[in-house]
């Protein structure tokens, strides 16, 4: 069915959430600010490292100083980013699968640019080649220009790519992986294993909702 997978990474092909929780909190500790627990952190990705960051600080908090919380949170976790962080149960064997029928795949996450390339080329270097992050002159998601891009990249079409991420996005944010999907033109894939609750991906009636990572394949392959 499709010949072109494009993932998003936090949440869907890995689990980044503790090494997300570390690093912001030291960078609040470092300036004195409360830190947050695991579930407050799950409730803050899925929009960027920067919206991450602006949600952790108080309330309340000046645009001055969260502009150092967060170049601590950036300095931190760019030496930090691979500590707890650990592929999905299952995932491997999925990217073996698409990559023996053919099927290419590229990375497209909001986390900033030169984390996802770190992250692509450690984990998924025999599977990815296109992998892109949040960086100046392309609108992050839901907009669809880095979609674009890696589909200019791997020389897709709207017809022959799906996409598959896990965000809902929150506190009246778009849908960001479902919505990302729509303004590109493609499909979506959303899965439950990641940082948003099945309950609220159902009530956003996705094209596909999956519970296992093999089930990728099903949906890619259409048997």
């Amino acid at each position: 069915m499709y010949q072109n997978v494009i993932f998003d990474l936090d949440g869907t092909l890995l689990n980044t959430l503790e090494d997300l929780k570390d690093s912001t909190n030291y960078a609040l500790a470092q300036h004195s600010y409360p830190t947050r627990t695991l579930e407050e952190v799950r409730c803050f990705v899925g929009n960027g490292i920067r919206k991450l960051i602006d949600r952790a600080v108080p309330e309340g908090t000046s645009v001055e100083k969260t502009d150092k919380v967060f170049a601590t949170f950036r300095e931190y976790y760019a030496t930090h980013s691979r500590v707890k962080t650990s592929m999905y149960e299952g995932m491997e064997q999925v990217m073996d699968a698409l990559k023996e029928q053919n099927i290419s795949m590229a990375i497209v996450s909001n986390k900033a640019d030169d984390a996802v390339k770190d992250l692509a080329k450690y984990y998924f270097a025999k599977y990815i080649d296109v992998a892109i992050g949040e960086r100046e002159g392309i609108s992050r998601k839901p907009a669809p220009d880095s979609v674009y891009e890696a589909m200019r990249l791997l020389g897709a079409t709207k017809e022959n790519t799906v996409y598959v991420g896990d965000s809902d996005g929150d506190r009246g944010d778009s849908e960001v992986d479902i919505q990302t999907a729509a303004n590109a033109g493609i499909p979506c894939i959303s899965v439950t294993w990641g940082f948003r609750s099945e309950e609220l991906l159902v009530s956003l009636k996705p094209e596909y909702l999956i519970h296992k990572p093999e089930e990728i394949l099903s949906v890619v392959t259409g048997k």
